[in-house]
């Protein structure tokens, strides 16, 4: 076995000792991060997304369960944090705990992935339950704040629930001065039951209206949407900052086109991608979020 391989396995052998002996050392080495700040005018961030597996959302294109080997997930994170350009992560409480332990998130900026209740492809998929993280929690652990999906489906009864979590959670996250990055969708039921978001210009700047009314400030409200068609117009709907989402593209060269039209609007602030840079055609992580970072450095310029 070399070196590398016999380091990253007693890294990994390392959490679950400490989980099993020393659970307190989550917290621990949460107190002792070090933190870096929102980004200032005209910068824009990378962040690196990682709260699917919560959802049971593994797939990657034609692979049903690309990550769900925990421990390639976080090779692969840790690859992504290391380089340069890569200004944090958005994950489940399970992965931003790992990613402490084993020292990733020095300097980075943290968000706390909060509501993953509504299972891919469950009867109750548009029940956005909150099951993760909450305000307090990610005011303890010192994170920047916190991310929640907010799908609107009008034939679901079961959304008017979702839009009354997702408000409380913005008015917590709010009165702690902390992000609340709320990803809005337009949803519906396709024929054969499966829960399809809308990423047709009308829909996400409908979606987009009801998510950026939610809780009783919009002061620390932040949107993470899709490049879509019609950018300008999208963008038109709100002067909150907007992240772009990179979901899990067939096409990652006209996904990395739409990036690069998006990010040059003045409401976009930047890149959250996951599966699209973590798990790319040619498994390439580095070459990939290299991509990404550039096109984040030249939207900063």
């Amino acid at each position: 076995m070399s070196d590398i391989a016999l380091s990253r396995s007693a890294d990994y052998g390392r959490l679950t000792r400490i989980r099993a002996t020393q659970p307190e050392e989550i917290a621990a080495s949460a107190a002792r991060r070090q933190r870096r700040g929102l980004p200032g005018e005209g910068e824009r961030l990378l962040i690196i997304a990682a709260d699917h597996p919560a959802r049971g959302a593994l797939g990657v294109r034609d692979r049903p369960f690309a990550m769900a080997s925990r421990v390639d997930l976080l090779d692969r994170l840790r690859l992504a944090l290391s380089r340069p350009g890569v200004d944090g992560i958005l994950a489940s409480p399970d992965v931003l705990e790992d990613l402490l332990l084993l020292g990733a998130l020095e300097g980075k900026l943290a968000f706390g992935s909060m509501n993953r209740g509504g299972l891919q492809g469950s009867v109750f998929e548009a029940d956005d339950r909150f099951t993760g993280f909450d305000a307090a929690a990610i005011d303890t652990m010192r994170l920047d704040g916190g991310k929640m999906l907010c799908r609107i489906d009008p034939s679901d009864h079961a959304t008017v629930t979702t839009l009354e979590s997702c408000a409380r959670a913005v008015t917590e996250l709010a009165r702690r001065r902390l992000v609340a990055m709320v990803e809005p969708f337009w949803s519906l039921r396709s024929e054969s039951g499966a829960l399809r978001n809308d990423l047709s210009p009308d829909a996400v700047i409908r979606a987009i209206s009801v998510a950026q009314a939610l809780g009783v400030t919009s002061a620390y409200t932040w949107l993470k949407i899709p490049a879509v068609a019609e950018m300008e117009r999208v963008m038109a709907a709100t002067t909150l900052p907007a992240l772009l989402l990179g979901g899990d593209p067939p096409d990652i060269d006209a996904a990395y086109a739409d990036w690069h039209r998006a990010l040059s609007l003045p409401g976009v602030r930047g890149l959250v991608v996951g599966r699209a840079l973590l798990y790319p055609p040619d498994d390439d992580v580095a070459t990939a979020v290299d991509g990404a970072a550039a096109l984040v450095r030249e939207a900063r310029t």
